[in-house]
């Protein structure tokens, strides 16, 4: 008997738009079909192949004190915070694995601002071999960013979100400028009568503060698109063809993974990515690994050094949106300051990559959170990782 997609779903196809893509129940089924509402650019694997979930696990069904929701195992918790996906590894081997049942392993799933972490793992190497160097301004590489909030700060202040930006992440906001923001990315749909915008024109509309760049750390999108259009701009390559031919391929990534592209193909590098929950943990693995697979260096360990070992404390405290009290942030990624050197990173609705390097330990969730910012209930999930960490496999 044919199934209908409104029986898979609960929802008609023709239900979902471009204004609603990313609100529930809808999510459940786009943050896997991204492409079906803006295009993509396709990064490529050295050859696509379809894996076999863990067959039974028994590690997520065991009694577990969350603390979490009243969540007694971690399957349960999972379940309550809208877990789309999730992979665990232990010593580079899955030991704990989870898909919802709306849930498609071998589909990428949309990781939002995790996008911003693997930028700066490209950037990364493509600072290794002196195509960017973090300390030039930004106006060495874009000279049109004069005159923007952009055409007095560093490369390394984007990097380090230390832009003195004049701009909020006002996701619900319909209105403003972070929703003409979505517009120019082709997120969302056009506003009647305004002419339309491409991505990198948007960034070089944006504005100072009225504080010096260098100072808080202040997290904001716009930063890490302006990496992407660097990158391309200093290479002459596409976004994507980069990924895959100076990461994707060379980790080993056995499932398809793409990015959202505005009207003329700028990638969306602060929060388009989409990928499968085991090539992410991959990823999470090369770099527990210091960033080398089967003898051969991918990504420069001096860039991993400096990406867990630096950052400026006193930068976060005065600016942190994350619950890392003793954190620190370098090169898009988040630093947990605790004595498990942990470091993560996190996209909204629920998307996190976290590496435990004293425990060998790599953690990958993908969700469908109907809002976009917080927790479940405002339970801590750092609490729930680092208690699946500590425990025994």
């Amino acid at each position: 008997m044919i199934k209908t997609f409104q029986d898979r779903h609960g929802f008609a196809r023709a239900d979902v738009t471009l204004a609603n893509w990313r609100t529930s129940p809808y999510s459940r089924w786009t943050f896997q079909n991204v492409r079906d509402f803006v295009p993509t650019a396709v990064i490529a694997a050295e050859a696509v192949v379809a894996e076999q979930p863990l067959a039974s696990d028994t590690f997520l069904d065991a009694a577990m004190e969350t603390g979490l929701a009243g969540a007694d195992s971690a399957r349960a918790f999972l379940e309550f915070a809208h877990t789309d996906a999730f992979v665990m590894m232990r010593k580079g081997e899955i030991v704990a694995e989870y898909y919802a049942a709306h849930a498609n392993p071998d589909a990428p799933h949309l990781v939002f601002s995790i996008s911003k972490s693997l930028t700066a793992v490209i950037s990364g190497i493509l600072e290794a071999d002196g195509i960017l160097d973090p300390d030039r301004p930004v106006t060495d590489y874009l000279p049109e960013a004069k005159g923007s909030v952009y055409g007095d700060c560093t490369y390394r202040d984007v990097l380090d979100m230390r832009v003195s930006l004049d701009f909020e992440e006002a996701y619900l906001d319909p209105y403003g400028a972070f929703a003409r923001y979505r517009r120019s990315m082709l997120w969302n749909p056009p506003m009647p009568g305004a002419e339309p915008e491409n991505l990198a024109a948007f960034l070089l509309t944006l504005q100072k503060a009225e504080r010096p760049h260098g100072g808080p750390f202040y997290y904001a999108s716009p930063n890490a698109d302006l990496l992407g259009v660097i990158i391309e701009r200093a290479t002459g390559a596409r976004f994507a063809d980069l990924t895959s031919d100076l990461l994707w391929k060379p980790m080993g990534a056995k499932g398809l993974a793409d990015i959202t592209v505005d009207a003329i193909g700028t990638p969306r590098t602060a929060g388009g990515v989409s990928m499968t929950a085991r090539d992410l943990a991959r990823l999470g693995e090369l770099l527990r690994n210091d960033g080398a697979r089967d003898g051969k260096q991918i990504i420069p360990i001096a860039w991993i050094r400096d990406m867990q070992e630096n950052g400026d404390r006193e930068a976060w405290q005065q600016g942190r949106n994350v619950d890392l009290p003793n954190g620190r942030y370098r090169s898009q990624w988040y630093q947990s300051g605790e004595a498990d050197q942990a470091f993560c990173a996190i996209g909204i609705h629920g998307q996190w990559l976290y590496v435990d390097p004293s425990t060998e330990t790599v953690i990958v969730k993908f969700s469908s959170q109907p809002e976009p910012l917080g927790d479940e209930e405002n339970q801590d999930v750092f609490t729930f990782f680092r208690a699946l960490c500590r425990r025994a496999i």
